[in-house]
């Protein structure tokens, strides 16, 4: 069973009238449309977070590359 849970935000004037257009635009409830607006942030995060750590680990599995081809021509000088 899934709970929902009232949270009391302050924006500003204008993020206040941007949301309250596209409330009536999309014809849904502002409260719906900041938790979608909220789940794709977290999701973008979510991203940017393991694309980051793939690119460490990139740069970790070259370098180790490179480690493992020099040894590889030192045993077979």
């Amino acid at each position: 069973m899934r709970t929902k849970r009232k949270v009391s935000l302050t924006i500003d004037e204008e993020t206040y009238n941007a949301i309250e257009k596209a409330s009536r635009t999309r014809r849904i409830a502002k409260s719906q449309l900041a938790q979608e607006a909220l789940c794709l942030w977290l999701k973008k995060e979510t991203e940017a977070l393991m694309a980051k750590g793939y690119e460490e680990m990139a740069e970790e599995d070259e370098k180790l590359a490179a480690l493992t081809f020099e040894a590889q021509r030192e045993i077979l000088k």
